[in-house]
């Protein structure tokens, strides 16, 4: 079975997101007639290859693991996944790789093979993207085991899903995950463990990819099974400055709950330490202006 098909992504934010979009991605491309000879061996290689070795090197889907198909023939790990895929036994044959049983006409002799490659053509463009949704779902279960929380953790701790792009994060690494566990609801979002926030995908060709394909358990789970991956925090906050001084948060333009993203001082990191060390030695005026409010509210309330 040939492995050639279009990679063009489609954008698009999460509440315009369906999975009606992810047709255009898989639609399967014919071999050119003037291709050189010399890449007929390539092209024989190509086409031995896995339905999920070629999904996942597709671009765009390096956060893919491959799931081992030991995990998807077991019955006890799809339950339930019949009832959410159309064509759920032609998707999973071609997740696995199942070649079609030969195909008859209503006379009950064998069609010829041009025949058969037409209508295998036309069968695959219609399952492939079942075929993706179903294996998206299968991944996002795959995640939950301890050879998927292994492999995540690995790829976590070496940066391969990239850094979160708030600056006072420091380049903390981040994990690829969804908000809901239904598929066409939401692209995949990335998790920083550090600010504990979520961000859109790092490049417009990831926004493709079903979030429910990775799911909102895993990476919580992860950091649960692997404690010394999490990262420690950091108690630096955007402060708005105006010629050098902040701006007041009774005004229009000033910081709003700043203390969500707050931490006690014995959670963070030791560089930390050193700059609230610093401020402490050279504080400016407004921290000195809110440690005598506080002096002063102190001083009534004991006075009362």
């Amino acid at each position: 079975m040939d492995r050639f098909f279009s990679t063009a992504a489609t954008t698009g934010d999460g509440a315009d997101f369906k999975f009606g979009k992810l047709d255009e991605n898989y639609k399967r491309n014919t071999n050119d007639s003037s291709e050189p000879e010399d890449d007929s061996v390539t092209n024989s290689s190509s086409s031995l290859q896995s339905w999920i070795s070629w999904f996942c090197s597709l671009s765009g889907h390096e956060f893919y693991a491959e799931v081992p198909e030991d995990f998807i023939e077991d019955d006890f790990n799809l339950t339930g996944l019949s009832a959410l895929v159309p064509y759920y036994n032609e998707a999973l044959e071609m997740i696995l790789d199942v070649e079609p049983e030969e195909y008859t006409d209503d006379d009950g002799q064998s069609k010829d093979d041009a025949t058969l490659k037409d209508d295998e053509d036309e069968n695959d463009g219609l399952v492939e993207p079942y075929a993706v949704m179903l294996y998206g779902l299968i991944h996002q279960r795959y995640l939950l085991t301890r050879n998927g929380q292994r492999l995540m953790a690995e790829r976590y701790a070496s940066g391969q899903f990239g850094f979160c792009p708030r600056v006072y994060c420091g380049r903390c690494p981040i994990l690829p995950c969804g908000r809901f566990e239904e598929a066409g609801q939401e692209s995949i979002r990335m998790y920083c463990p550090r600010c504990m926030d979520l961000y859109s995908a790092p490049s417009s060709v990831h926004q493709c990819i079903d979030g429910a394909h990775f799911g909102s358990t895993y990476h919580h789970l992860l950091f649960l099974a692997y404690p010394e991956l999490v990262p420690a925090p950091k108690r630096h906050i955007y402060q708005p400055r105006i010629f050098g001084f902040r701006v007041n948060e009774k005004s229009q333009a000033g910081p709003r709950m700043q203390w969500l993203r707050m931490r006690p001082s014995n959670y963070v990191d030791d560089e930390d330490s050193e700059d609230m060390e610093e401020e402490r030695e050279n504080p400016d005026d407004d921290s000195l202006e809110e440690e005598a409010v506080g002096k002063v509210n102190r001083h009534d309330v004991t006075a009362r």
